[in-house]
């Protein structure tokens, strides 16, 4: 009875023993276990098993980590070459786009014999370059009575009396200087006027490069609202050269808001200049032209304007001169911008519109690079033209 209770316990034992072995899993050993599948060991985050083959392995993904905030590179800031010389610089390109205008005056008064019949052609290609009609008549008028006092004509004698009499139409008594210093503790504010296409948001940002080659500092103002490029292009000029730009993110807002905000702006950042680029409104649309008047009037609630500045298409004449007499009754005209003046052989229109609003030109655009933005200067332009 003994050795059957005994032989019962053993088996029991026995079949315990095996049971254990069977069951404990054989890729386990030698392995510490971290947290869900962590190795303590290697730390690699991998798990073997044996479920089915014993080859299996399980990836366990790693904790999820922050992404790294991308860098913020800031723009290179450029650095604008002052504006004193430019013109004298462009001199050469200049020269080339007035050469028919000047080289034929030159080859008609150099003529042994002038007839009223060359008189007429000197006439007519003053008229043809711009100069107007009553100023084409005055300057053939006193280019008569010089060739009857002074005779006999050498090459050099014909040229410096044609740089006399052009010097004589181009000069103005009104200053050229552009009004950009500070006063009572306020910037000054500049407002940039004119019509759709003669590049007024180009010579904004082009004016704005210029004065901080200067050493001033600028605020811009995109109070062209009704066209979002308009600001954009504003935003990238200020970008470039360190310029704040003041602009809405709302289409078609109020431009006299947004005029009022930058010169404000202006007055507590303590800026030498404030430019305000208006829309580029059609001369024909009185309510358009009405809208642009109290832009200014609301800039007057905070401090005064100091230059109104008038964009103009040298290329397109007497058209240009119709769309300076409209804005001339609408906002007092401080200053004529002639563009595309290098792209033109119609350089009079420098003279015509001087004449026509009694202003004088006081920025020429001569080129499609940043730079090319330059202070008028009439002896410059008037050797510019005789290509001397």
């Amino acid at each position: 009875m003994e050795y059957i209770i005994l032989i019962v316990v053993l088996a029991v034992l026995i079949l315990t023993i095996g049971g254990t072995l069977l069951l404990r899993p054989r890729g386990t050993r030698g392995i510490r276990r971290g947290r869900a599948g962590g190795d303590l060991g290697t730390g690699t985050g991998t798990e073997t098993s044996d479920s089915g083959t014993g080859t299996g392995t399980i990836t366990v993904p790693p904790p999820a980590e922050r992404p790294a905030e991308p860098e913020v590179t800031k723009p290179v800031l450029e650095k604008p070459p002052p504006s004193a010389g430019r013109m004298v610089r462009l001199r050469a390109r200049l020269a080339r786009s007035q050469s028919g205008f000047g080289s034929a005056l030159l080859s008609l008064l150099s003529r042994d014999r002038l007839d009223d019949d060359t008189w007429d052609e000197i006439e007519e290609v003053l008229i043809t370059a711009d100069v107007g009609v009553t100023p084409a008549r005055q300057m053939v008028s006193d280019l008569r009575t010089r060739v009857k006092v002074e005779g006999t004509r050498t090459p050099d004698e014909v040229r410096a009396m044609l740089r006399a009499e052009l010097l004589e139409q181009v000069e103005t008594e009104a200053s050229r200087a552009l009004r950009t210093q500070r006063h009572e503790g306020r910037p000054a504010v500049m407002l940039m006027v004119g019509v759709n296409g003669t590049g007024k948001t180009t010579t904004c940002g082009k004016l704005a490069r210029a004065l901080i080659g200067d050493g001033e500092t600028v605020v811009l103002g995109a109070a062209d609202t009704f066209r979002a490029a308009a600001a954009d292009q504003l935003q990238t000029w200020g970008e470039r050269v360190g310029a704040q730009v003041v602009r809405s993110d709302r289409e078609g807002a109020d431009p006299a808001s947004v005029a009022f905000e930058a010169v404000s702006t202006g007055i507590e950042a303590e800026a030498d200049v404030v430019l305000v680029d208006t829309a580029g409104r059609l001369h024909t649309k009185t309510g358009l032209m009405d809208e642009l008047g109290k832009v200014k009037r609301v800039i007057e609630k905070r401090t005064s304007v100091d230059e109104v500045l008038l964009v103009l298409d040298a290329t397109t004449g007497q058209n240009g001169l119709r769309q300076a007499r409209v804005f001339a009754e609408v906002v007092d005209v401080s200053g004529i911008v002639l563009t595309k003046l290098d792209g033109t052989a119609k350089g009079g229109i420098v003279i015509a519109v001087q004449r026509e609003l009694g202003v004088p030109v006081k920025l020429v655009g001569l080129g499609e690079g940043p730079d090319d933005l330059a202070p008028f200067d009439a002896a410059t332009f008037v050797d510019a033209i005789l290509g001397g």
